[in-house]
């Protein structure tokens, strides 16, 4: 029986068997087509109806309620408004890094800020040198921040062979200069402050920080004083878009757990025996209940944001008409200028300087998660700007000087591009050893497997010392699981000697009744040292398990029946399975199977595409360690 890859996603008991964060990577991937189609479309407009296109977007709209609205332009409803839920999923993705993610060990947050904020430093530096005297200074803004989608766009074309750390620490940059950005753009570029509708804004937000406090749910309650924070915003002279950006931030995030998901169990069950209204309703607060805010708020609007709100930005901001004149003058003028080098050379000069200072100075203790290499690679693929960058020059700029902001913004694109695929280019003709620590370096890893493999104590397959280790938590009754076991076969086929394969169980009683017997067989029958053939006879049996099942199974294998028997009743290996449970639940593990590679959670697909991937990873990020 043959499965499609999409197959192998599947989990018991768990909510999904994707990881937020490369759902988040794969989405702003994908949309960086969509932004650059939305881009190119407002450039072939401007250019073929330019009246047509600035007369649509000054259009008006005024939304009314009673005696108080707000009017704004068609292009200020997308700036300031729509822009508003594509800062609230940066502040999301923020938020889940700093609750799940890689900056869940805070000192790995030093780094990042440090290079975040010069590689923001570096550039403005560069714009003011070349602006000063020229009256355009007041543009430093628009060449401060890393355009997210078309950053990790970039590395999916140039950086395919870059280490998955490249991704994350960009990624962890890119936030860093958002949230800075919004600050420079309230403070900096915002019109003169009424202070009560700041006040306003202000004690709006701190109501929400208190309903948060008390584990208020109630999603419609605080998208009402969102939209109040955002219209007091919007009347002090502060950028709204700060609102969603605060938002996202004060969004939990936090893994599944078994205790949740056991309870929504429970409560499907009982609406199974009986389907009222009332406990419909009670079963969907359990499912809401097990899932963070933060990952159901992500995945409904992070599609949105990368696929409507950002390339309807760049439809609204990336016009500009064009002509051979008007190039020869955009490419002389400090605008376009400082945009393009600050760009093109100060990102990466500020990203890399401060990443080997912050290493030095802390005599190695702070070291990128990745090869210097590839934080180069990083460095230059920061030196896109286009969603905030083109947001602060409208704020900064208009007529003429605009239009060359504009042009040096789309100018950067094109040489964060090049640029970034010589880089990647020269490591790619590296010698094998010596590109493989370029890209990724003696960094410690995180580890997620809370409780270490001991080859004295676990069960394992494959040879004791290899350099790569395959830990599935697994139930013998999980459909899942035995979808995988072929799987595994194969990856122990294919990799040989690098690498060692770990069985650990989780059974998940509340939905499989014979998985914990089933587990304690495989312990009897380890105890007369035959464990991995009860195992493959428990997997690829999983509709029988009973005992009379796993006696004959016994039997089959040649066990003493007598001392298995013997075992079974007196529950010989239920300690050795609550082991394994205790030290799932200290991994975070909800559902199975849930694989670890050398420690490190595996995300996604578990086919042999997916798994061989980060056994492949995993094995050169060994051969550099030694």
């Amino acid at each position: 029986m043959s499965f499609e890859a999409t197959d192998y996603t599947g989990q018991t008991a768990c909510d999904d068997a994707h990881s937020p964060l490369r759902d988040f990577l794969r989405t702003e991937t994908g949309s960086a087509a969509v932004l650059v189609t939305a881009a190119l479309a407002a450039l072939v407009w401007a250019n073929a109806a330019p009246s047509v296109y600035e007369s649509f977007w000054q259009t008006h709209l005024s939304v009314q309620l009673g005696s108080h609205g707000v009017s704004l332009d068609l292009r200020e409803w997308v700036n300031s408004g729509l822009m508003t839920l594509f800062f609230l999923v940066v502040g999301l993705e923020a938020r889940r890094e700093f609750d799940m993610g890689e900056l869940r060990e805070r000192k790995r947050l030093a780094l990042p800020l440090v290079a975040g904020v010069s590689g923001m430093l570096v550039p403005i530096g560069i714009y003011l040198a070349i602006n000063s005297g020229h009256g355009t200074a007041n543009g430093w803004g628009a060449v401060m921040s890393t355009d997210t989608a078309f950053a990790l766009g970039m590395l999916a074309v140039v950086g395919r062979r870059m280490p998955p750390g490249l991704r994350v620490f960009l990624l962890t940059i890119t936030v860093v200069d958002d949230f800075l950005a919004l600050l420079v753009i309230a403070v900096f570029y915002s019109d003169r402050i009424v202070v009560p509708a700041l006040l306003v804004a202000l004690g709006t937000f701190a109501v929400m920080m208190l309903l948060r406090r008390f584990r208020v749910r109630r999603g419609p309650v605080y998208a009402l004083l969102a939209l109040v924070a955002w219209v007091a915003l919007l009347d002090s002279g502060v950028d709204p878009a700060v609102i969603g950006l605060a938002m996202g931030m004060i969004t939990y995030a936090y893994p599944a757990t078994r205790d949740d998901l056991e309870r929504a169990t429970g409560l499907f069950r009982l609406f199974r025996e009986q389907p009222t209204s009332e406990l419909e309703r009670d079963v969907r607060a359990g499912i809401a209940s097990a899932i963070s805010p933060n990952d159901r708020l992500q995945r409904i609007y992070h599609p949105w944001a990368s696929y409507a709100v950002v390339p309807l930005f760049a439809l609204a901001n990336a016009g500009v008409h064009l002509s051979g004149d008007q190039l020869a003058r955009a490419f002389t003028s400090p605008v376009a200028l400082g945009i393009l080098i600050g760009y093109v050379v100060g990102k990466p000069l500020g990203i890399i300087s401060a990443t080997v200072l912050t290493n030095v100075l802390s005599r190695g203790r702070l070291r990128p998660p990745v090869g210097w290499g590839a934080v180069t690679a990083g460095g230059t693929l920061a030196g896109v700007g286009f969603t905030v960058s083109l947001l602060i020059a409208t704020l900064a700029f208009d007529g003429t000087h605009l239009e060359d902001a504009k042009i040096g913004i789309l100018s950067a694109v094109i040489g964060s591009f090049l640029v970034s695929r010589l880089v990647t280019g020269v490591i790619g003709l590296l010698p094998g050893q010596v590109r493989l620590r370029a890209l990724f370096g003696r960094a410690e890893t995180i580890v997620d497997l809370s409780v270490p493999v001991d080859p004295d104590r676990d069960h394992l397959r494959g040879p004791r010392h290899a350099p790569v280790t395959v830990v599935e938590y697994g139930d013998y009754e999980c459909p899942y699981c035995g979808q995988a076991e072929p799987v595994v076969r194969e990856l122990l086929g294919d990799f040989g000697d690098d690498v060692r394969y770990v069985w650990r169980h989780l059974p998940l009683t509340d939905v499989h009744i014979h998985a914990q017997l089933a587990a304690e067989a495989a312990e009897a029958a380890a105890l007369q040292d035959r464990y991995w053939d009860m195992h493959d006879l428990l997997i690829s049996h999983q509709g029988a398990l009973r005992f009379d099942d796993l006696r004959g199974y016994a039997v089959q294998i040649g066990l003493d029946i007598a001392r298995f028997e013997r075992d079974m009743r007196a529950h010989a290996g239920a300690g050795h399975v609550a082991e394994d449970v205790e030290s799932a639940d200290l991994s975070g593990v909800a559902g199975t199977p849930t694989f670890f590679v050398n420690g490190r959670r595996h995300h996604g697909a578990y086919d042999i595409a997916g798994l061989s991937q980060a056994v492949r990873a995993a094995r050169e990020r060994a051969a550099v360690a030694v």
